[in-house]
């Protein structure tokens, strides 16, 4: 039975956190001219490999900013 669980952002704020980080790895043009299926395993590895730590690091950052500013 799959388990309720409560979403923290919406889905569209977690797929620009995936576009930006496969865009720091240099994989940007193959994900937008074929889409994320022509990308290797290998590759999609890079992206969700260090997805937590930058996913993590950048929300901080956007949070900070969005604190700033008031």
């Amino acid at each position: 039975m799959p388990r309720n669980r409560r979403k923290l952002l919406p889905e569209h704020v977690l797929d620009t956190f995936k576009y930006e980080i496969a865009s720091d790895l240099g994989i940007i043009d193959k994900v937008e001219t074929t889409g994320w299926g022509s990308v290797t395993s290998r590759e999609c590895g890079k992206v969700g490999g260090p997805i937590g730590g930058k996913m993590v690091r950048v929300m901080i950052r956007k949070a900070e900013e969005a604190l700033m500013k008031g």
